[in-house]
């Protein structure tokens, strides 16, 4: 069994969403107990749900709303549902937790939990970005770290393998690094020193590196994996997400218009149909939060039911295939090689006159 602690409070419809998307998902995973986290009277709106064989309520007196501070978050709603569903996969009471509320209020408050794993400076959000073959690209980070050395795209690109490899059980999932430009010549100083660490990653075998891409090769999948900064990450994510949106307003608008644009909508409209759900990014809902020492996945806050039931089942997905602990072994495996750039970029800061070579 796979228990998951579920923030049934969080996001912009709370139970409206969560509970409904719970119901579904114990249907179709018998492997799989929920611990729904929440306050009592807006739980017991379901009562065959709280019945259930597989549930279980944990009660929690406050809610972390949308436009709470981390400040507040953390500090003063010590007994919210995001923090009390955390406090289960801390506990060992679940092996994972999922929660559609404030991403920052969801980070810092993991982070203060659970902590880091060792080798890890700071966590990333990982999430599936839609591609044109039909599957997704993971993308890391997607905003827990607006700025980011070139260490931390490294430490992005192992979590980022494990985590592919949890999923979908590909040994050497492809991983590249975003960029302006394809040449290694091109991009920031922070961009080019990621790739020397990234190539000399791939010679000691713990990484698949692809090299560097541009932004169309994420929905094109060229690579499994992307990593960049969380704010490039970020702008990538909502692309996709008005993508989808776009496409569905024009079928309707195409369909309300005159009756030769309808019956050429019509004709057209299987094609268009099946395209938007292809990246139709509730599919692909569940963010990892990647780096700490528990699991925890974040939904969008606008999640419907069938999008919160599907970050529950990725949740699942990396309990069940041992996400953490193949985070834990890929970190291990890349120990040396941070170690030796993080000595290269102390020498280098402490030597005005030294160059990047000793790196390439």
């Amino acid at each position: 069994m796979i228990c998951i602690a579920v923030d049934c409070m969080g996001g912009d419809a709370g139970p409206a969403a969560t509970l409904p998307a719970c119901a579904a998902f114990l249907s179709s995973h018998p492997q799989a107990q929920l611990l729904l986290v929440g306050q009592p009277q807006a739980l017991a709106a379901w009562p065959k749900l709280l019945q259930h064989e597989r549930c279980r309520m944990v009660a929690a007196s406050e809610v972390v709303s949308m436009d709470d501070s981390v400040e507040v978050a953390l500090r003063r709603k010590k007994d919210s549902s995001m923090r009390v569903a955390i406090r289960q996969v801390k506990d060992g009471a679940a092996q994972v937790a999922v929660s559609a509320g404030n991403t920052g209020a969801l980070m810092a408050i993991a982070r203060y939990l659970l902590k880091t794993l060792d080798g890890i400076d700071r966590p990333a959000i990982a999430a599936q970005i839609p591609n044109a073959r039909g599957a997704g690209t993971t993308v890391l980070d997607l905003g827990a770290n607006v700025d980011c050395s070139a260490e931390h795209l490294l430490q992005f690109a192992v979590m980022g393998s494990a985590l592919v490899t949890a999923a979908s059980g590909r040994q050497a999932p492809s991983v590249g690094l975003l960029n302006v430009g394809e040449e290694v010549i091109k991009g920031s100083e922070v961009i080019k020193k990621a790739g020397v660490l990234l190539r000399h990653a791939a010679n000691s075998g713990l990484l698949n590196f692809h090299g560097n891409i541009e932004g169309n090769d994420i929905f094109r999948g060229t690579t499994d994996i992307v990593v960049c900064d969380g704010f490039v990450g970020n702008v990538a994510l909502k692309a996709s997400e008005g993508l989808a949106s776009m496409l569905g307003g024009f079928i309707r608008e195409e369909f309300s218009r005159s009756i030769l644009r309808k019956m050429a909508a019509i004709v057209v409209y299987p094609v268009l149909s099946s395209f938007k759900k292809r990246v139709d990014h509730r599919r692909y809902n569940g963010a990892a939060l990647l780096g700490l020492r528990g699991l925890v996945f974040k939904s969008h806050g606008s999640a419907d039911a069938f999008a919160f039931e599907q970050a529950l089942g990725r949740a699942y997905d990396a309990a069940h295939n041992r996400l953490l602990d193949n985070v834990r072994e890929r970190i291990a495996a890349a120990a040396p090689l941070m170690a030796a750039a993080q000595s290269v970029q102390s020498k280098n800061a402490s030597d005005p006159d030294s160059s990047d070579s000793s790196c390439a």
